[in-house]
């Protein structure tokens, strides 16, 4: 079963809807939000069980330029 995890990302100022492009052209997320606030995307991302979570995202996606922080939320199965 593969690993559920959200993503806030910070963009660099101007560069939002570039990083949502890459992103899509990926095909790497399930879900890729717009968002307010301190963060400018929200990203659901299913991660493949055999992968490191860590190593995966750092490959995956913040090698995306105009990506200048991010925040990774971990879920676990609750019952």
């Amino acid at each position: 079963m593969a690993t559920c995890v959200f993503i806030q990302i910070r963009c660099t100022p101007g560069t939002t809807y570039s990083v949502a492009e890459e992103i899509a052209l990926r095909e790497i997320h399930s879900e890729l939000y717009s968002t307010s606030g301190d963060y400018d995307l929200l990203m659901k991302l299913y991660i493949p069980k055999e992968a490191d979570v860590g190593k995966y995202i750092n490959e995956n996606l913040l090698d995306i330029t105009g990506i200048e922080r991010s925040l990774t939320t971990m879920t676990f199965k609750v019952f």
